[in-house]
């Protein structure tokens, strides 16, 4: 199918790169966002050699990597702090990194920047208030009063898609884990070369994001999903990395800022059935939304991107397309999904706990496979 005009809902990784690789293909795109100021939380995000390998294909690698900081490998520690596994990584795309670390604002910036060169329409502030499939098209209601209409409609508008919820109401629901991360930037320690993970009841992470900046994840167990006043959510940060290694206590003296705090609950999805109906189709965190543990969420959204114009640029009908892209994505998703999944439930004693050293290497020989 060729010269589409296509509705993308939601203008996060997954929107902004379905609006690229759809715009390259010579449809007419419009992107709307409900956030009116389009920000993203301003700490890092670690994307692998499969993301590295979706943006050479999007013509994006190198401003990408202008904005990124590489490395080649994933460096495995005990509780303890004792280094106990160096997980290489394979390369995908020659003369590049294996793995990045990546600020949110600055991907959001390179996404959307191309997004807006590429021709795409972008409304921010606007949001999809009816949907309305009549076989030939479809009818959209937005919230600033307008109307449009369009060939087909992507729904990539993260975990609490409202679009799920229009057109596959009866599709599974988001699930609280258990368990949350916190995120805090700090600056990078020159050494620092890798993404370094330690194991334990607690879950640490530290990525490098820029020659002077790194990011530090942590996992904890949440019971009852509890609320946290924004007002001394540094010290609560601190003390939950107590009874973490030396090192790890070390660098959380640096966590004062309340403000630099990124508390998220983490909550899963996996939709087993269609990730369409009609003319509307969903991507991304709409349809498998993953725990971080694997950092391959924002990548699984990126590579749905890709796959969809493709099957949008072979089909004859949006149906063939849509059947299609879920049959190439559904195995790939569904294996990020559960096994996130489980090294979670393995930190919460609530299933055997994972060997991270392992369900990395076989994440990346995984993900190494095309698309």
């Amino acid at each position: 199918m060729k010269n589409l005009e296509i509705l993308i809902i939601g203008g996060g990784i997954g929107g902004l790169t379905a609006a690229i690789a759809l715009r390259r293909d010579g449809h007419d795109v419009t992107v709307i966002e409900k956030d009116p100021d389009w920000a993203v939380y301003g700490v890092g995000i670690i994307q692998q050699g499969n993301v590295l390998r979706a943006m050479h294909q999007l013509g994006l690698l190198d401003d990408y990597m202008d904005a990124a900081m590489g490395f080649d490998f994933v460096a495995v520690h005990a509780p303890d702090g004792t280094q106990v596994a160096k997980v290489p990584s394979p390369r995908l795309v020659d003369g590049y990194p294996a793995n990045v670390g990546i600020a949110r604002p600055a991907l959001q910036k390179v996404l959307g920047d191309r997004t807006i060169a590429a021709g795409a329409d972008v409304r921010l502030g606007v949001t999809a208030e009816q949907i309305e499939d009549d076989g030939e098209g479809v009818t959209v209601r937005f919230s600033d009063g307008s109307e449009g209409r369009f060939d087909i409609v992507v729904g990539a508008d993260g975990v609490y898609s409202d679009t799920r919820q229009k057109v596959l109401p009866d599709a599974e629901k988001p699930e609280y884990t258990g368990q949350a991360v916190w995120r805090y930037n700090l600056p990078r320690p020159a050494d620092l070369d890798s993404l370094h993970v330690y194991n334990g009841p607690t879950g640490v992470g530290l990525v490098p994001m820029t020659a002077d900046l790194m990011y530090i994840y942590v996992t904890t167990p949440e019971p009852g999903n509890p609320w946290y006043d924004k007002d001394g959510l540094a010290q609560v940060m601190r003390e939950k990395l107590a009874g973490t290694a030396p090192q790890i206590r070390e660098l959380a003296e640096n966590i004062t800022d309340d403000d630099g705090v990124v508390y998220r609950p983490l909550e899963g999805m996996m939709v087993y059935g269609p990730w369409s109906r009609g003319r509307v189709v969903l991507l991304g965190d709409a349809v498998h939304a993953t725990t971080p543990h694997l950092g391959q969420g924002a990548g699984m959204a990126i590579e749905d991107s890709i796959v969809l114009a493709e099957e949008l640029a072979r089909a004859d009908t949006p149906e063939a397309a849509f059947a299609a892209y879920r049959e190439r994505r559904f195995e790939r998703c569904k294996y990020i999904v559960e096994s996130s999944l489980a090294i979670c439930h393995g930190q919460l004693g609530k299933g055997p706990p994972v060997d991270n050293h392992k369900a990395t290497a076989e994440m990346f020989e995984f993900t190494a496979q095309p698309i």
